[in-house]
């Protein structure tokens, strides 16, 4: 990056900090975009005005992703005072690259037509992303402004499953003929006097679209004029098929370090392209997706939405969180007699639950990012198992030996010493077997590892360690 895109882009964040902070320090300002003037003429008028002018020139000033990123750092109700100012020509690009989270709040009060008035801005690739991400039906209505061509198109993509190659794909590619001269192309080129973005490559096609190769610009250049493309092309292309699930075609992506890619149906005609922005979104959404599905969040939790609607989206993972934690209380209730003698144990038991669900959650974090690169086979699935246990026997023997020997010195009793090496042992190789076994089996059963697993591991550690722990004492103590 360059100095200047460098001192542009530092510019465009101090923008908006400058931006979020007026909004959300200043109540007037909200109170005054959004027609609530009571609250605003409590303020010093001339003040007022100043910010508000300052706000409108940072908003005019702003590109639509810095808005969008403004947008989601700020309240409903700043939000919506600002999504006011955004130009309407304007307003179609901050959709684009704003998240699902904030999508509501954006179009609460926006009518039928203001949303397709602001689509209209947009090229066909884009109407079709935004129409199958908002919340309202507006496909019949936004097909009636369309052409045949372009309506056909929006019919075809919305059959294609959310994940799937198909819709993300973009329609906009550029064909050429394979007889024709590199020459022949550089003036089709120029006549054309602009090519889609993140074009790195051409399709060679037959004139019934079925796709014969592909063609890389720097071919072009690089090679005489009048050399043929069939002579010059790449004939045996990396293509895709709609039906694909996107997260996969993201890593063929990256193994070959592509720019754009050919989608192909099964008979080998030319349907569109896979570029780079598009598969770069892919992976952003669900390296998202898994973070906060770990946690037993919904994928688009925004932070600032409502505490009604917050409450809506956590309550099923707290309630079965409640039901394991109730469970290893009734662990622990079974064992009050050898607690209520050893009152030690009490102390030490959260030790051994803790350890277990730290380990747990590595050894699930690191078998759920193998599955989604797709490193587990059939073949390597003892491997695992087997290597997990040795890593947890290891950290046990070591860590529970420390701990072993700070509990004799603290306790002056070598035997719950002993108890307490040996349940650290124990529990940190049921936390690495449930590690590998979570995830593996939610995957047989055609689940998202990533969803509630660091949940269940908790549970099964928290329980798990206190039933170990105090059934030791139990036997060897008393």
């Amino acid at each position: 990056m360059s100095v200047f895109h460098k001192n542009s882009a530092r510019l465009r964040d101090q923008e908006r900090a400058r931006l979020i902070w007026l909004l959300t320090t200043d109540k007037a300002i909200t109170s005054a975009l959004t027609n609530k003037l009571t609250l605003a003429e409590q303020y010093d008028e001339g003040q007022l005005a100043d910010d508000i002018a300052e706000v409108g020139a940072l908003v005019a000033h702003l590109p639509a992703p810095d808005l969008a990123d403004t947008l989601e750092a700020l309240p409903s109700d700043e939000r919506l005072a600002l999504w006011g100012l955004v130009e309407d020509s304007k307003r179609g690009n901050v959709l684009l690259e704003a998240s699902e989270g904030v999508y509501e709040d954006l179009i609460e009060g926006m009518s039928d037509k203001a949303l397709l008035d602001a689509l209209e801005t947009l090229d066909i690739d884009e109407k079709i992303y935004l129409v199958q991400h908002l919340p309202r039906n507006l496909t019949g209505r936004l097909l009636a402004t369309l052409a045949p061509t372009e309506r056909d198109r929006v019919r075809q993509v919305m059959n294609y499953a959310h994940d799937s190659v198909g819709a993300i794909m973009e329609f906009e590619v550029i064909t050429i003929r394979p007889d024709v001269t590199l020459g022949a192309v550089q003036r089709y080129l120029r006549r054309l006097g602009k090519m889609p973005e993140n074009t790195d490559k051409l399709f060679v096609t037959s004139r019934d679209k079925t796709l014969l190769g592909e063609l890389e610009l720097q071919t072009i250049l690089l090679n005489p004029a009048q050399r043929r493309v069939h002579d010059v092309m790449e004939a045996e292309p990396v293509t895709f098929h709609p039906e694909e699930e996107a997260e996969k075609v993201a890593r063929t992506f990256e193994r070959d370090d592509l720019l754009s890619a050919a989608v192909i149906d099964a008979e080998g005609k030319l349907l569109g392209r896979l570029t780079i922005d598009e598969i770069v979104e892919v992976v952003y959404e669900e390296t998202d997706n898994d973070i906060r599905q770990m946690s037993g969040l919904s994928n688009d939790q925004d932070v600032f939405a409502p505490v009604s609607k917050a409450v809506k989206t956590r309550w099923a993972w707290l309630a079965v969180n409640l039901c394991t934690a109730f469970i290893a209380s009734r662990v622990i209730d079974s064992f009050e007699h050898t607690i209520s003698q050893l009152v030690a144990l009490a102390s030490l038991m959260p030790i051994v639950a803790g350890i277990g669900g730290n380990t747990g959650n590595q050894t699930i974090t690191m078998i759920v990012r193998a599955l989604a690169l797709q490193h587990i086979q059939p073949g390597n699935f003892s491997f695992l198992i087997l290597r997990e246990m040795g890593v947890a026997l290891i950290n046990g023997l070591v860590w529970g030996g420390i701990m072993g020997g700070v509990t004799w010195w603290l306790y002056d009793d070598p035997q719950l010493g002993g108890v307490m090496m040996l349940a650290m042992v124990l529990n940190l190789l049921v936390a690495s077997l449930m590690g590998v076994l979570i995830p593996m089996i939610m995957t047989k059963f055609g689940r998202d590892p990533a969803v509630g697993s660091s949940v269940m591991i908790t549970a099964i550690t928290d329980t798990g360690g206190f039933f170990i722990f105090l059934g030791l004492a139990t036997v060897f103590l008393l």
